[in-house]
């Protein structure tokens, strides 16, 4: 990732994407599987709006260490206002432009928060294809979020650093053909 860029443009889009996806979640499909194996749908929510405020507690000038990235149980319907809280907490979070430089403790260590920041940008379009193929979501994703999430992906990613606290697969073959999301996946260890 090019860290002389301001990543909160991205993040922003990234969750406006996750934002529309999470509308089509209906109580039924809580329980499905998801191509992040660890996580059921209901799982996934939470780990992705857990995601967004541990995010914002960073650029509150908190540790990633010290919270949680999961909510608690949520009534089935309630996800969207979840996210938008959550998002609405991470603009604030990061609005001042100095947090952008400023050293933050990440879950991958101490790094400039642009560092911090792209790192959610991977997580959110990332989650964004698990979420679409769990539900067989028509929503058009966007590619150039894909392209970017890719990018930062391989460059903080490399093949040979996977296994033990690093909680990525095997890089896994994607298809010559393959859109920037399924490149993504493969990446990233998923099944494609």
């Amino acid at each position: 990732m090019d860290t002389t860029q301001d990543p909160r443009p991205l993040y922003l889009l990234a969750l406006g994407q996750l934002e529309k996806l999470i509308a089509e979640v209906t109580p039924q499909a809580l329980g499905r599987p998801t191509p992040c194996t660890e996580y059921d749908l209901r799982q996934l929510l939470s780990h992705v709006v857990g995601g967004v405020h541990r995010l914002a507690y960073m650029g509150e000038g908190g540790r990633a260490e010290d919270v949680v990235a999961a909510t608690d149980e949520l009534a089935d319907d309630a996800w969207p206002a979840a996210l938008g809280r959550a998002r609405a907490r991470a603009v604030a979070a990061w609005a001042d432009d100095a947090k952008l430089d400023r050293p933050t403790v990440a879950p991958w260590g101490e790094v400039p928060g642009r560092a911090a920041l792209g790192g959610y940008v991977m997580e959110a379009v990332t989650h964004s294809w698990d979420i679409a193929r769990a539900l067989d979501s028509r929503l058009a994703l966007d590619e150039q979020l894909a392209l970017t999430a890719l990018a930062i992906a391989e460059a903080v990613l490399p093949p040979e650093s996977r296994g033990g606290p690093v909680p990525f697969g095997t890089v896994r073959p994607a298809p010559a053909d393959a859109d920037a999301y399924t490149r993504l996946a493969a990446w990233l260890g998923r099944a494609v």
